[in-house]
């Protein structure tokens, strides 16, 4: 074998590996959301600030983050695999700091339930439904994604984030529309 091949062997063992080591990272910390989600609505805490001011700052974060993902596919459809990996690390942290601060916010503020009636809250909840369904399935699969791409398996990356992205899309688009549908019952 020629050198070239040697280390190309090697470095996508080592690639592989560290993979591996990501996809648990992943896992955990998708375990970790799920468990903070599902507790978020029975435990409140006290701490002294209002945090009635994060709803639209939660719908803008997923806004930005539709609109980098649709960019994102722009880029990678259009061979800027720069601009793409730069828009994907932006929309990841864009929906990083929406989830830290949807933790925060459902932690320490009372739920605010749709008023709503007829049609419209099937609407309402049709939307809700889904989104706080694939949003709980679909982070695991951003993150495995990610890292199929990070650790330079483009080929099983691509073939992931073909369906990863427009439910990760959705996800970003329904929660804007939630909030506005519910933003004439907050206090």
């Amino acid at each position: 074998m020629m050198r070239a091949e040697i280390e190309t062997g090697q470095t996508a063992e080592a690639d592989l590996r560290l993979e591996k080591r990501l996809n648990v990272f992943a896992y955990i910390l998708s375990a970790v959301v799920l468990l903070l989600v599902g507790m978020m609505r029975r435990i409140k805490l006290d701490v002294g600030i209002d945090f009635g001011f994060l709803p639209p700052l939660h719908a803008t974060l997923n806004t930005l983050t539709a609109i980098i993902l649709m960019l994102a596919y722009y880029f990678i459809r259009n061979k800027r695999v720069e601009a793409h990996r730069r828009s994907i690390y932006a929309a990841m942290m864009c929906s990083a700091l929406f989830l830290v601060s949807y933790v925060l916010y459902h932690f320490t503020t009372p739920e605010t339930r749709f008023g709503g009636e007829g049609v419209i809250r099937l609407v309402y909840f049709f939307f809700l439904v889904t989104h706080v369904v694939l949003a709980a399935l679909i982070l695991p699969f951003i993150l495995l994604t990610f890292n199929r791409a990070y650790t330079a398996q483009y080929s099983r990356h691509k073939k992931m984030a073909r369906w990863v992205w427009p439910l990760w899309l959705y996800v970003a688009i329904t929660g804007p529309i939630c909030y506005l549908m519910l933003l004439p019952y907050y206090k």
